[in-house]
């Protein structure tokens, strides 16, 4: 594993031994001077520069220091983290039933499924926060801890919109390590650091580490239900089947999200979803064993707006949500939001244009749908009134809208 910014660092340590030289030779070449008892002024001008370059010296390595301080060794960092960590994150097992039909009609066979999970506490006890497709439809659930301990396990509950479930599992406190949930997404940067820790194909305790690609994020998982999730945290590390569920932490050991690897075709790219849907919904899924707020809006067909669509619609905004369709009865309509009344082709694809165009929710930016969906997710629930900005006709104006609950919640 390369240490951050190590480039950087044996450039310093380099010019930091160049100007040691540099000293040295100069210093050399003074006491010569001195030794004849010639060249004052050459000697004084000399003395000057060897002060000079010490200070140089002096400066690059406290330079050196103060990086090698902040980012540390990253095998170093790693080793910390997985040694606190590790014990907090299980693997999640059981069984499912596939019946296929064949010629000689429907055959049931047994499949084996893996996770990972990891420990959280909510009112002095303790449970096992994993993904909703990990679990779905699965018998006999056991849960093992980085011990080995093995234990049963039951469903708590599910979000399916969400992909989050959470289990209970009996087994004594002393197995539980409760991981700390970072409570707001303003706190994850692009760029940081994060470390992955799961049971990739069976290989319990995996830990990979990369960075934070990029946030906000809307995907829809490969599993039967084709899930559609706001607001995901995109990141670098590794992940493959059996990671689903394990944590997504920062450098302090905090979780930031919960890995899912049911996303197809990924080509090396990991998702997560944030730790801030986990708070929000963990008092509901124990209590009630479901969430039922997520926000609503109706929106049936919209596209991102770009130049070449917004040139196509005779349009001077270039960003945003073109509302194509909106559901009949739902919250956009009753709002008296309005859809497209002409079709256009652009670059080959058709659009239904003439309807209004989402610019701002409360006042926020929006630049295209995967910001409308995350700002929803993070700061919204059903019921909640939100003022959407909009440009219908070339004219901006602003509508309240009164959220609905999303269906199947």
């Amino acid at each position: 594993m390369e240490v951050p910014n190590s480039g950087s660092n044996k450039r310093i340590a380099a010019v930091a031994v160049v100007i040691l030289l540099g000293v040295a030779l100069v210093a050399y070449y003074a006491s010569t001077l001195q030794g004849t008892g010639k060249g004052s002024s050459q000697l004084s001008t000399l003395q000057s520069e060897v002060n000079s370059l010490e200070l140089a010296n002096q400066a690059l390595q406290a330079q050196l220091s103060s990086t090698t301080s902040t980012t540390g060794n990253s095998s170093a960092t790693a080793e910390g983290i997985y040694s606190t960590v590790s014990p907090s994150v299980v693997t999640v097992q059981g069984y499912e039933l596939i019946t296929q039909d064949t010629f000689f009609g429907p055959v049931t066979s047994i499949a084996s499924v893996q996770g990972s999970g990891f420990a959280v506490s909510y009112q002095n006890s303790s449970y096992i926060v994993t993904n909703n497709h990990v679990v779905n439809g699965v018998q006999n659930i056991t849960v093992t801890f980085s011990n080995g301990d093995s234990y049963p396990a039951t469903v708590k509950g599910t979000d399916a919109n969400r992909d989050l479930a959470v289990l209970s599992v009996s087994a004594p406190s002393k197995e539980f390590h409760p991981l700390t949930l970072l409570s707001t997404t303003s706190g994850v940067t692009v760029g940081e650091s994060v470390y992955a820790i799961g049971s990739p194909f069976g290989l319990s305790g995996s830990l990979t580490v990369g960075v934070v690609s990029q946030v906000g994020r809307t995907i829809t998982e490969s599993t039967s239900s084709q899930v559609t999730i706001p607001d995901i945290i995109q990141f670098s590390a590794a992940i493959n089947p059996g990671n689903s569920g394990g944590p997504l932490l920062d450098s302090r050991g905090v979780v930031i999200g919960i890995t899912t690897a049911a996303v197809s075709s990924s080509q090396g790219l990991g998702f997560a979803i944030p730790a801030t849907t986990i708070s929000r919904e963990l008092s509901s899924l124990i209590t009630s064993g479901t969430y039922t707020l997520h926000p609503y809006l109706g929106l049936n067909v919209s596209d991102d707006m770009t130049y070449q669509l917004a040139q196509a619609a005779n349009s001077n905004v270039t960003y945003g949500v073109l509302v194509e369709t909106v559901t009949s009865g739902g919250p956009l309509a009753k709002a008296g939001i309005r859809g497209g009344t002409s079709t256009v082709t652009v670059e080959g694809q058709t659009y239904k244009i003439g309807g209004d165009v989402i610019i701002s929710v409360d006042a926020t930016k929006v630049v295209d749908m995967d910001a409308l969906a995350s700002y929803l997710e993070e700061n919204a629930v059903a019921g909640q009134t939100i003022q959407l900005g909009i440009v219908r006709a070339g004219v901006q104006m602003t509508l309240p809208v009164v959220l609905g609950s999303l269906p199947g919640s």
